[in-house]
């Protein structure tokens, strides 16, 4: 039932009458993103990292690319995603819809008692159906971030990796771009 509504939901933002944003968060961490790898026998292969802190990224992204996004090295908590829906519910021109799954930051009490003034701003929340982030396209973002855009000199400081977060992120939509043509529900 919620995968259909979310497919109407797609339709309506298609069609242009409402704007369709997926939100999601993520942590980039100095100690790397490795999803996967092979090397030869007797090849060494090691990517650089250091141990610290990580950056907390929270991200609102369209199919079009477009992209509203925080970071901060304290961990998300409700409090954060009520500022980021809040400032967010104040730029709105149109219907928006922000998708998201059900993670406590975004179920939690604080974010609740927020949805009645939003709605009346025009933004609307919906909950991803559990255990479905093949649904939530912010999911690919941080794929993209970690595994393609993010380079392994990256990592070699803390305050490199930082400024090369930001700096990818900021170039979404504008020089870096999500295909997601094949990308269906």
């Amino acid at each position: 039932m919620r995968r259909e509504a979310l497919e109407l939901l797609e339709e309506q933002s298609r069609q242009g009458r409402l704007d369709l944003l997926y939100g999601d968060e993520s942590q980039v961490s100095p100690e790397g993103y490795v999803p996967y790898g092979w090397q030869f026998e007797d090849e060494e292969v090691c990517i650089a990292s250091a141990k610290g802190k990580g950056l907390h990224c929270f991200a609102l992204l369209s199919r079009d690319n477009r992209i509203v996004y925080a970071t901060r090295e304290e961990s998300i908590t409700s409090d954060f995603i009520v500022e980021q829906l809040d400032r967010l519910s104040l730029e709105v021109v149109k219907p928006t819809v922000v998708v998201l799954d059900n993670a406590r930051v975004h179920t939690a009490a604080k974010v609740v008692a927020r949805l009645e003034g939003w709605q009346r701003r025009g933004l609307f929340l919906f909950y991803l159906p559990a255990y479905s982030p093949h649904l939530n396209i912010a999911e690919r973002l941080w794929k993209e971030l970690k595994a393609r855009w993010l380079e392994p000199q990256d990592y070699l400081t803390t305050d490199n990796l930082f400024y090369a977060t930001k700096r990818a992120l900021a170039a979404v939509g504008k020089n870096l771009f999500i295909s997601f043509s094949d990308y269906r529900m």
